[in-house]
């Protein structure tokens, strides 16, 4: 008989947590047409209203500018965060209270960042930057300071020994390996960001979210739909950029080593 390691005790209390959550399944208790209002709600999103595009077009290069705005803040702000949040790079002492802030903000919804930033700026697309920006330093610098952790120290180490900087053992000893890394999780929070940059507007942040709120109130579901296939084009066009991107940094830092 195999003993309980901490894998399988994880594994058997989320079994645990699935069987207590069972009863959520029965919903309302109420006889519904589940089928036939989905039909109906689905049948409102065909056809696109495809007039709208111009429109639409303009709030997409807004939110995607809110985006890449944030991305760009969040990743600066994240990379120095994850130094002092990285165990083999800092004291103990600055690490504990640095992974604290962030677990803080991670613990905050993208919507409810955009919120308070409407509430500091105004409603506008700079609440959205503002907002976006937090919650990406939750996660980059979560992600970030793991990557730092991840990499072998054994370079580093020799770099110090024959009297290298702490600026120079990074820069040659920790960052080449790290840098692959480092990028995947930017570019994938950029493609983060452009989706929720799509829904912060619900709360007055910019982009896109304000039609979607707008067709929403009206039941302009077409228009609506218009909307979502504009996200989805750009999300699945990023992600198919993004996958090779990765993939030939991922090639070229192995073929470094």
């Amino acid at each position: 008989m195999h003993r309980l390691n901490l894998q399988s005790c994880a594994t058997i209390l989320f079994l645990i947590f699935v069987i207590t959550a069972l009863p959520l399944l029965q919903g309302s208790g109420r006889s519904l047409d589940t089928w036939g209002n989905l039909v109906r709600f689905v049948s409102g999103f065909i056809p696109p209203d495809l007039s709208i595009w111009r429109t639409t077009l303009a709030a997409l290069w807004e939110t995607i500018q809110m985006a890449a705005l944030a991305t760009f803040f969040g990743v600066i702000l994240s990379f120095l965060l994850s130094i002092a949040a990285a165990r083999t790079l800092s004291p103990q002492w600055v690490v504990t209270p640095v992974r604290m802030l962030m677990n803080g903000i991670r613990t905050i919804p993208s919507l409810i960042w955009a919120l308070i930033a409407v509430a500091v700026v105004g409603a506008n697309p700079l609440a959205g930057v503002v907002g976006l920006t937090f919650y990406s330093i939750g996660y980059l610098g979560k992600f970030f300071s793991e990557a730092f952790e991840a990499v072998d120290l054994e370079a580093a180490r020799g770099l110090r020994a024959i009297g290298a900087g702490r600026l120079q053992t990074f820069q040659y000893g920790l960052w080449p390996s790290a840098r692959p890394i480092v990028w995947s999780y930017s570019l994938w929070m950029f493609e983060y960001n452009i989706r929720s940059a799509s829904i912060v507007g619900y709360v007055g942040a910019g982009g896109l979210g304000l039609h979607l709120l707008r067709y929403q109130e009206f039941g302009q579901w077409d228009r609506f739909a218009t909307v979502l296939l504009c996200i989805f084009i750009v999300v699945t066009t990023l992600d198919l950029l993004s996958s090779r991107l990765r993939g030939k940094m991922v090639s070229r830092a192995q073929g470094d080593v």
